[in-house]
């Protein structure tokens, strides 16, 4: 175990950094905090490049041996921590994926709130999902906000980041995938026929719903009942009323 003291020290800097994009870009790498995050990061098939404990938190279970470990005083640990009051452990991680693949896929369009794409991922996971799709327009998976929305989940589902989503559908489309849009001029939900696996499920932008372009691939267009004065759900509830009834 390295205590690092100083707030300038090289390692303390890069950690600070991967707050930002680029930055996780320049290291290919991100870090998560708390202790559910580490521990699922540790059970997961990610690459963990460093464990860093605050000096007055004691672990709540066995350090990896073949992992460095970093003992940072209080003041330099939250510098680089992202929220309020944190736990006192964090990891810094490779940044890689599994690919989305299997029956049940979700594709996130240009959905932008990091809450909602973090929330999203947790629900695909608990609703028995297999893997999501980002459109380049997508808050970013690695974000602070998004990663602690997923709650872990980001450890067992498989992510795919297309440079055309469009082109992406179309290909499942191809492949025998139903391809199913939520869109508030689209069919009743409830009163579909059956629709069986393989299929994604397409979720909009917060403001301007599904693009033109990705419309235009689905093979079924659906709408939930909005049967009060709300004109429209939450982009992260609609995803999860829709998921849980595809898989019932």
């Amino acid at each position: 175990m390295e205590k690092l003291t100083s707030l300038k020290n090289p390692k303390v800097q890069k950690w600070r950094s991967l707050k930002e994009k680029k930055a996780r870009e320049e290291q290919q790498a991100f870090l998560v905090e708390g202790v559910r995050m580490v521990r699922e990061a540790l059970s997961s098939s990610f690459e963990v490049k460093a464990l860093i404990l605050r000096e007055d938190y004691y672990p709540e279970f066995d350090m990896p041996s073949e992992v460095p470990v970093y003992l940072l005083p209080v003041h330099v640990f939250q510098s680089v921590s992202d929220t309020k009051t944190p736990q006192g452990i964090a990891a810094v991680l490779s940044l890689k994926t599994l690919e989305a693949s299997g029956p049940r896929l979700i594709a996130l369009d240009g959905v932008q709130d990091p809450g909602n794409v973090g929330t999203i991922i947790r629900t695909a996971d608990a609703a028995g999902f297999d893997g999501v799709i980002l459109s380049p327009d997508c808050a970013d998976l690695y974000s602070p906000k998004v990663l602690r929305s997923t709650m872990g989940s980001i450890f067992r589902l498989g992510f795919t980041f297309p440079a055309s989503l469009s082109d992406m559908l179309n290909a499942l489309k191809k492949d025998g995938y139903s391809v199913i849009s939520s869109q508030l001029d689209g069919d009743p939900f409830y009163e579909r026929k059956e629709i069986s696996s393989p299929f994604v499920l397409i979720i909009g932008n917060e403001g301007n719903g599904i693009s033109e372009a990705v419309k235009a691939v689905a093979t079924h267009r659906f709408r939930l009942p909005m049967r009060g004065g709300a004109e429209s759900l939450n982009a992260a509830v609609a995803a999860g009323i829709m998921m849980y009834d595809l898989t019932r």
